[in-house]
Parts: structure tokens; sequence; C-alpha cells
């Protein structure tokens, strides 16, 4: 099936499995693609809190819940953590170390990745685009190349605002039938972009955007059908409400209950109902009657204007009971107890993952002893580093499109050395770094007192394998390293 494209697309055809290797089930989506027929119209939605609402609603709702000052805190500890600026390096860098390339190939390649970098301006705005990408959920770059020119690589990276762009995949009609039955094996999909100023879910015809041309990333988390895509702030949609609600009813029962009312009972005496009433009036009107002198105009203002929860409370008195009297109703007690409040903004804290310990002002850091670290710092710790993680499919994604564009490197040979190319960012979570010192201690002192038992009891190899944990290849490499010291010939790799 051919489908005009808009954009560029890299290889010749698509990649697809030899006949001989066939399977009854499609291939799985793990990207929120929509699955849709050909020559249709297509929609997503998905129900929340009991209304329905679509993809873009959903990213709008999470906007809103990071403007929020509880959640917009949380958010900013997630970020911070994550994006690092150093005035002496920059926020990411990229590590060739296990990459078995020719130094003047994994030179192209470092300076690919900082031409990409500069792209994306991620050494100025490297904060904005992380902290967009983690409240949305989601992240699509259109990738504009020099269609004359696809040898001078990427020229400008433009963000697409994710709801209005949404990933498609239609299946094809040349799929294979086995047999007599209507089963459909080896199920072929054709996948591409669809680009509308409006919104994908409108079901107006768009843009089809090839999908060499997008560069997308997403947060990896799905929905229990893993057609939609969700943000890391969609667990706390309840608690954030919850914690809405029950300060409003907090303000609101504090406005309420706080001020102490006066309650006059009037004693009526043996008066009809309608004259009772009556005269019930005429104590308040004259009770409440207040007069006010204006000194700028000189008159006297009769001021009757009262809230609500201020007026008092008339009662009337038959005869026989007793006289008149006016007695306080006292206000609301225990005003000043915040634990139910505590206990949400808690129950937000928890659920983006963040540290309980952050929601106090006057915590200070203390950067003390591994073992003096809390468990909620360590799980914060590991959770920022999945994220960081995550959010670098972004540059392998951009760093595969410029290599092949530039002609540094094939598409079988990216597919080759993907999984060797790391990135590092900046640690600013002291934690990390604590850690490994003190167990990095540690070994050092065990080493210390098993050296004289070395050669004896125990061998060389067995120390470093089971005292300093070394795997065979990290042996290998330190002996080559202490050789090439040995005779000088490693003190070029520093220069």
């Amino acid at each position: 099936m051919a489908i005009e494209l808009f954009g560029f697309q890299l290889g010749r055809k698509e990649e697809e499995l030899p006949p001989t290797v066939q399977s009854f089930a499609p291939p799985s989506s793990m990207d929120g693609a929509l699955d849709v027929n050909e020559g249709g119209a297509f929609g997503t939605t998905v129900d929340l809190d009991g209304s329905s609402k679509t993809e873009a609603s959903l990213i709008t709702k999470y906007r809103e819940m990071a403007r929020q000052s509880e959640c917009d805190k949380a958010v900013d500890d997630v970020c911070n953590e994550a994006i690092v600026f150093d005035d002496k390096q920059g926020s990411v860098n990229i590590s060739l170390d296990n990459l078995e390339l020719p130094n003047a190939i994994k030179k192209r390649v470092r300076e690919e990745f900082d031409e990409i970098l500069k792209l994306l301006d991620f050494n100025t705005r490297g904060y904005d685009t992380f902290r967009r990408w983690y409240v949305d959920g989601r992240m699509y770059y259109h990738i504009m190349i020099d269609t004359k020119n696809t040898k001078a690589g990427i020229q400008e990276l433009r963000y697409v605002d994710p709801r209005t762009i949404k990933k498609m995949r239609v299946e094809r009609k040349d799929n294979q039938v086995v047999g007599g039955s209507r089963e459909v094996v080896n199920k072929k999909y054709s996948e591409f972009y669809v680009y509308s100023p409006k919104g994908v879910q409108t079901g107006q015809q768009g843009v089809k955007i090839s999908t060499d041309s997008i560069a997308y990333v997403h947060s990896g988390l799905l929905d229990e059908a893993n057609k939609m895509v969700l943000g890391h702030l969609d667990k706390a949609v309840k608690p954030l409400n919850q914690l809405r609600m029950l300060e409003d009813a907090t303000v609101i029962y504090r406005l309420a209950r706080a001020p102490e009312r006066r309650i006059f009972y009037i004693d009526v005496g043996n008066l009809p109902k309608a004259k009772a009433e009556q005269y019930l009036r005429d104590m308040m009107v004259k009770h409440k009657n207040k007069l006010v002198y204006d000194a700028n105009t000189g008159a006297v203002n009769d001021s009757r204007k009262h809230l609500t929860m201020l007026e008092d409370y008339w009662l009337p008195r038959r005869e026989g009971s007793n006289g008149t009297e006016i007695t306080t109703l006292p206000g609301g007690q225990n005003l000043g107890e915040m634990d139910d409040v505590q206990y949400f903004r808690r129950k937000l804290y928890e659920s983006l993952n963040v540290p309980v310990s952050r929601l106090e002002s006057d915590g200070q850091f203390n950067l003390g002893r591994s073992s003096e670290i809390t468990r909620d710092e360590l799980k914060f710790s590991k959770f920022v580093s999945r994220l960081r993680n995550r959010f670098s499919e972004l540059f392998y994604v951009l760093l595969e499109k410029q290599l092949i564009l530039k002609g540094v490197i094939s598409k079988s040979e990216w597919n080759a050395i993907k999984s060797e190319i790391k990135f590092d960012f900046i640690e600013d979570n002291h934690f990390t770094e604590l850690k490994n010192s003190e167990v990095l201690r540690e070994r050092l002192s065990l080493l210390n007192d098993v050296d004289q038992f070395a050669g004896k009891y125990y061998s060389e190899a067995w120390i470093r394998k089971n005292v300093l944990l070394q795997s065979e290849e990290e042996i290998e490499e330190i002996n080559s390293q202490i050789e090439d010291e040995d005779t000088g010939e490693g003190e070029d790799d520093f220069q």
C-alpha cells in the first residue's frame, strides 16, 4: 500500500521479516500508536474521573495540575535532580567507552552529538525541555533537513505540540492468510504520523508525516489496554483533587465557624403570631441599625450591610418562660488542626515518587554517611535515573538520524552499536556519590585485612573477584592499563 507522506524516509523500503518467519499475533505497540482502518475516521478517548476526555484534554489536565503550588514543587524537585547545570561542562555527555570503533569515528559521533545539543539548545533550555516532557508524558520534534543536500544533516528541530499530532498504524491489505481459515498471520502495518492544528481527535484529515521525520519520545507508561500513553502526573490526579476539595472545605468551615454569634431571646408575651413576628422584626431592625458618618461629604449614612455568617440569631419567647435574654454561640473548636490536609499533601508527594521529607520547609541537607541516607531518598535517586534513561531515547533518535544523514555510519551499523552508547547526566544528587564512595571504602578496608592471607589461603584472582567484585572484563582492562602506565604508553590518552 502506497501512502503519500510528508517528510523524508531513511532507507529504500520498510524492514520486514522473512516470509518463513510467521506469527499469528500483531507486533506489540508500546508507543501509544493508534490502530486505524484505511479510509476511516479516527479518534481516541480516555475516561479519567467519570467523564470522557480526549488525549488532548488529558495533556491539558496535566499542565493545569503542574501549575498548582504543591504539584509544581514536586515537579521541580524531580526536574532539578534530573537536569543539572554546570558552568564547566554540559548537562549531558555521551559515553563511548564500550564502543569498539576507530577513534576518528568516535570523534565524529561526539561532534554530531554536540551539534544535536546545540539544535535543542539543551545547555540553556534543558530544564524546560525535560519538564515539558515530564508533565505532558510525550514529546514530538519535527526533524527538518535540506532535501537537496541531505549530507548537511539536520538543519532545525522544531517542537510540535503533542495535542496536534498522533502516531497512526494502518493494517495493510497484503497480509498473508494460512490454510482455509480466515485468520491472518504475519500482519503488516504502515506507520506514520498525522498532524492537524485543531487536534487529530476531531476526525479531520491532517498532514501525513513519515516516521523518520519525527522524533518521538514518551513516558513509557501505558493504560491497561496499552493504547493510551499516560504521563507521570496521572497517578497524582486523584490525590490532587482530594487535596483541593479538602483545602476549600477547610477554608469554608473556618470562615463559617470562626466568629462568635449572639443569640437574642425576645419576650413577645401573649401577642398573636403575626404581631409577634412583626415585633421580632422591629427589634432586629432597631439593633442592626448602624449609622455611619462620612467625613468627606458630611452625610450620615444608614449602613445595614452585614455578612450572612456574622448575622445574629433572633428567637421569640412566650409569656411564662424566661424574659428577654442575650447569649453567645461560641465559634468552632480545633480550627488550627491541619492533619487531614497534611495527609493528602503527603499522599500527593508519594504518588509523584518524591520523598515526603522534602515537604518540610525547615529540612536541611545533611551530607553524611551512606548509612544515614533515608530509603526514600535512595528510591528517589533510582527513580530519577529511570527518568533520565527514558528521556535519553530522544538523543538516540536524533543521533541516529544525524549520523545516517551525514554518512558517518549506516543503518545496520547503528543497530549494532546503539546498545553500547550511553549518555551521562551530571549528578547533583550526592547520595549516589556517597553510596559509591562508602562501598569502595568498605571494599578497600576488607582488602587490607585479606591482603596478608593472599598467596596462602586465597589467590589473587579470588580476591579480585570476591572482595573487589571485579568482573573478568574489568580485570583484563585494569591489567592492560597497569602495563601501559608502566611502559608510559597510556600517557598519550590524557593529552
